[in-house]
């Protein structure tokens, strides 16, 4: 739940910066000058960027939800077997066992979503981000059957 504030916090600061910077660059163009319109337009493209970013990110998020309560209702969510350190951090050398695991799963089942969506998981415990994305838009396109 604490992610979801988060995540809605940050959009909603992310949405307000847009505008304001969006409002700044139509002050520039309603000045006139070529150099304050070359500028204003430059500056609109931002907001515009941010916006489709922000909106990629948010289905992605959507998405991975989807799946993460499906596979929560068939009962294949991977179980946190993890060893922790004294502070309670992921201890690196369990991550890695339980990601090798978890790619030769998927080595054996390279068309099913679920052992991708696992295999994320595994490289998000392992703190290797952008492959776990990776692996978890590979497991969003099988179960959409856009892969």
């Amino acid at each position: 739940m604490r992610a979801k504030v988060s995540y809605v916090v940050t959009a909603a600061v992310l949405v307000v910066y847009f505008v304001l910077v969006g409002s700044r660059g139509m002050l520039l163009i309603r000045h006139g000058t070529l150099l304050t319109v070359t500028f204003g337009v430059a500056v609109l493209i931002l907001p515009v960027i941010g916006v489709w970013f922000l909106w990629k990110n948010t289905q992605f998020v959507r998405k991975a939800n989807a799946l993460a309560a499906e596979l929560d209702a068939e009962g294949g969510l991977p179980v946190d077997e993890l060893a922790r350190t004294p502070g309670g951090r992921i201890d690196r050398d369990s991550a890695d066992a339980v990601f090798a695991q978890r790619r030769a799963e998927t080595e054996d089942s390279p068309g099913d979503w679920r052992c991708w969506f696992r295999l994320a998981v595994a490289y998000h415990d392992a703190r290797d981000t952008p492959r776990a994305r990776k692996a978890m838009q590979k497991a969003i396109a099988l179960h959409d059957g856009t892969a």
